[in-house]
């Protein structure tokens, strides 16, 4: 059996050594569940951890009803399909893997006025592959813009995941990039705060650029399923 706790408590540990190295704030941890049985997510809970984020939607809606009992706050880091944007805007309070005008438009059209507003951040595609959603970076300002204007959501930031590196200096000139471009909305005037980058391999080098949020899977959980 996987020693979820033991795991959780040796990531929070990287995450706090890093960040007193870094000279920052430690970030926050989201636990990537994708692939997890719930069982796994109510061992990371009773062990602390409030936060999972699932990529895949029918996956994730059966593991939120399964740990309905539980303060869990559910974010979504995936593709997103436009006919699932309803369900993600009822289920989740937390959006990352926004990347075009009309999955946000769709987003905050669904999200009930009775909840708070839907956090959301811009998925930036900084390595360039035709793989991985994300808007381009040139494109960036422009979405930015219109998505802060849109109602029922809060623009919180950026997300990334760049393409895989060993090399630390090649792993933290990607997020240096991605976090470049939030400086610059937040002179624009926007209020940004969050920075989602950094996962299992590459937390250390995120820490250091920057994140405010790191998504980490396979340091707590182990491999999927």
């Amino acid at each position: 059996m996987i020693a979820v706790e033991q795991n959780l408590a040796d990531v929070l540990r990287r995450i706090d050594v890093c960040a007193q190295q870094a000279g920052r704030k430690a970030p926050s941890l989201v636990a990537v569940s994708k692939g997890q049985p719930a069982s796994a997510i109510r061992r990371a809970f009773a062990a602390g951890q409030s936060e999972f984020a699932e990529s895949y939607l029918q996956e994730a809606l059966a593991k939120i009803a399964e740990t309905s009992d539980l303060a869990i706050i559910w974010h979504f880091i995936g593709p997103i399909q436009s006919n699932k944007t309803a369900l993600l805007a009822e289920h989740f309070s937390w959006v990352h893997s926004v990347d075009r005008l009309k999955t946000a438009e769709r987003l905050a059209a669904a999200r009930a006025v009775a909840l708070t507003p839907l956090n959301v951040c811009l998925q930036v595609n900084i390595s360039f592959e035709a793989s991985k959603s994300g808007v381009a970076p040139d494109d960036l300002a422009t979405l930015a813009a219109a998505v802060s204007r849109l109602p029922r959501l809060k623009l919180r930031g950026l997300m990334t995941i760049p393409a895989p590196a060993d090399d630390v200096s090649e792993q933290r000139r990607a997020f240096q990039r991605v976090r470049e471009r939030y400086d610059s909305l937040r002179r624009d005037g926007y209020d940004l705060d969050t920075l989602s980058m950094g996962m299992s391999q590459d937390l250390e080098a995120a820490i250091f650029e920057g994140a405010t949020i790191v998504r980490v899977g396979t340091a707590i959980f182990g491999p999927r399923n």
